[in-house]
């Protein structure tokens, strides 16, 4: 069983290797039919979402990331 990786492209999708599963918004999961990496959509214009169709691409989707440390979480407040 590999660790899950995944991969924010410049001007594209999300890429997901390893060992995922995705489900949708009621739990139930995708068939992904033993595929062992995807791409999800990052510019809102594929007809396959949450999968990238290229559509960014036709559109001209712009958004590099580079790796930075997050600030740290907000307290959860007390019960």
């Amino acid at each position: 069983m590999s660790d899950t990786t995944i991969v924010c492209t410049n001007n594209g999708p999300l890429r997901v290797s390893g060992n995922f599963v995705i489900k949708d918004a009621q739990g139930k999961d995708f068939d992904l039919s033993g595929r062992e990496a995807i791409s999800l959509c990052r510019c809102g214009n594929s007809n396959n979402k949450p999968f990238c169709d290229g559509s960014h691409n036709r559109v001209g989707f712009q958004s590099e990331v580079e790796a930075r440390t997050l600030p740290p979480p907000a307290p959860k407040p007390a019960v």
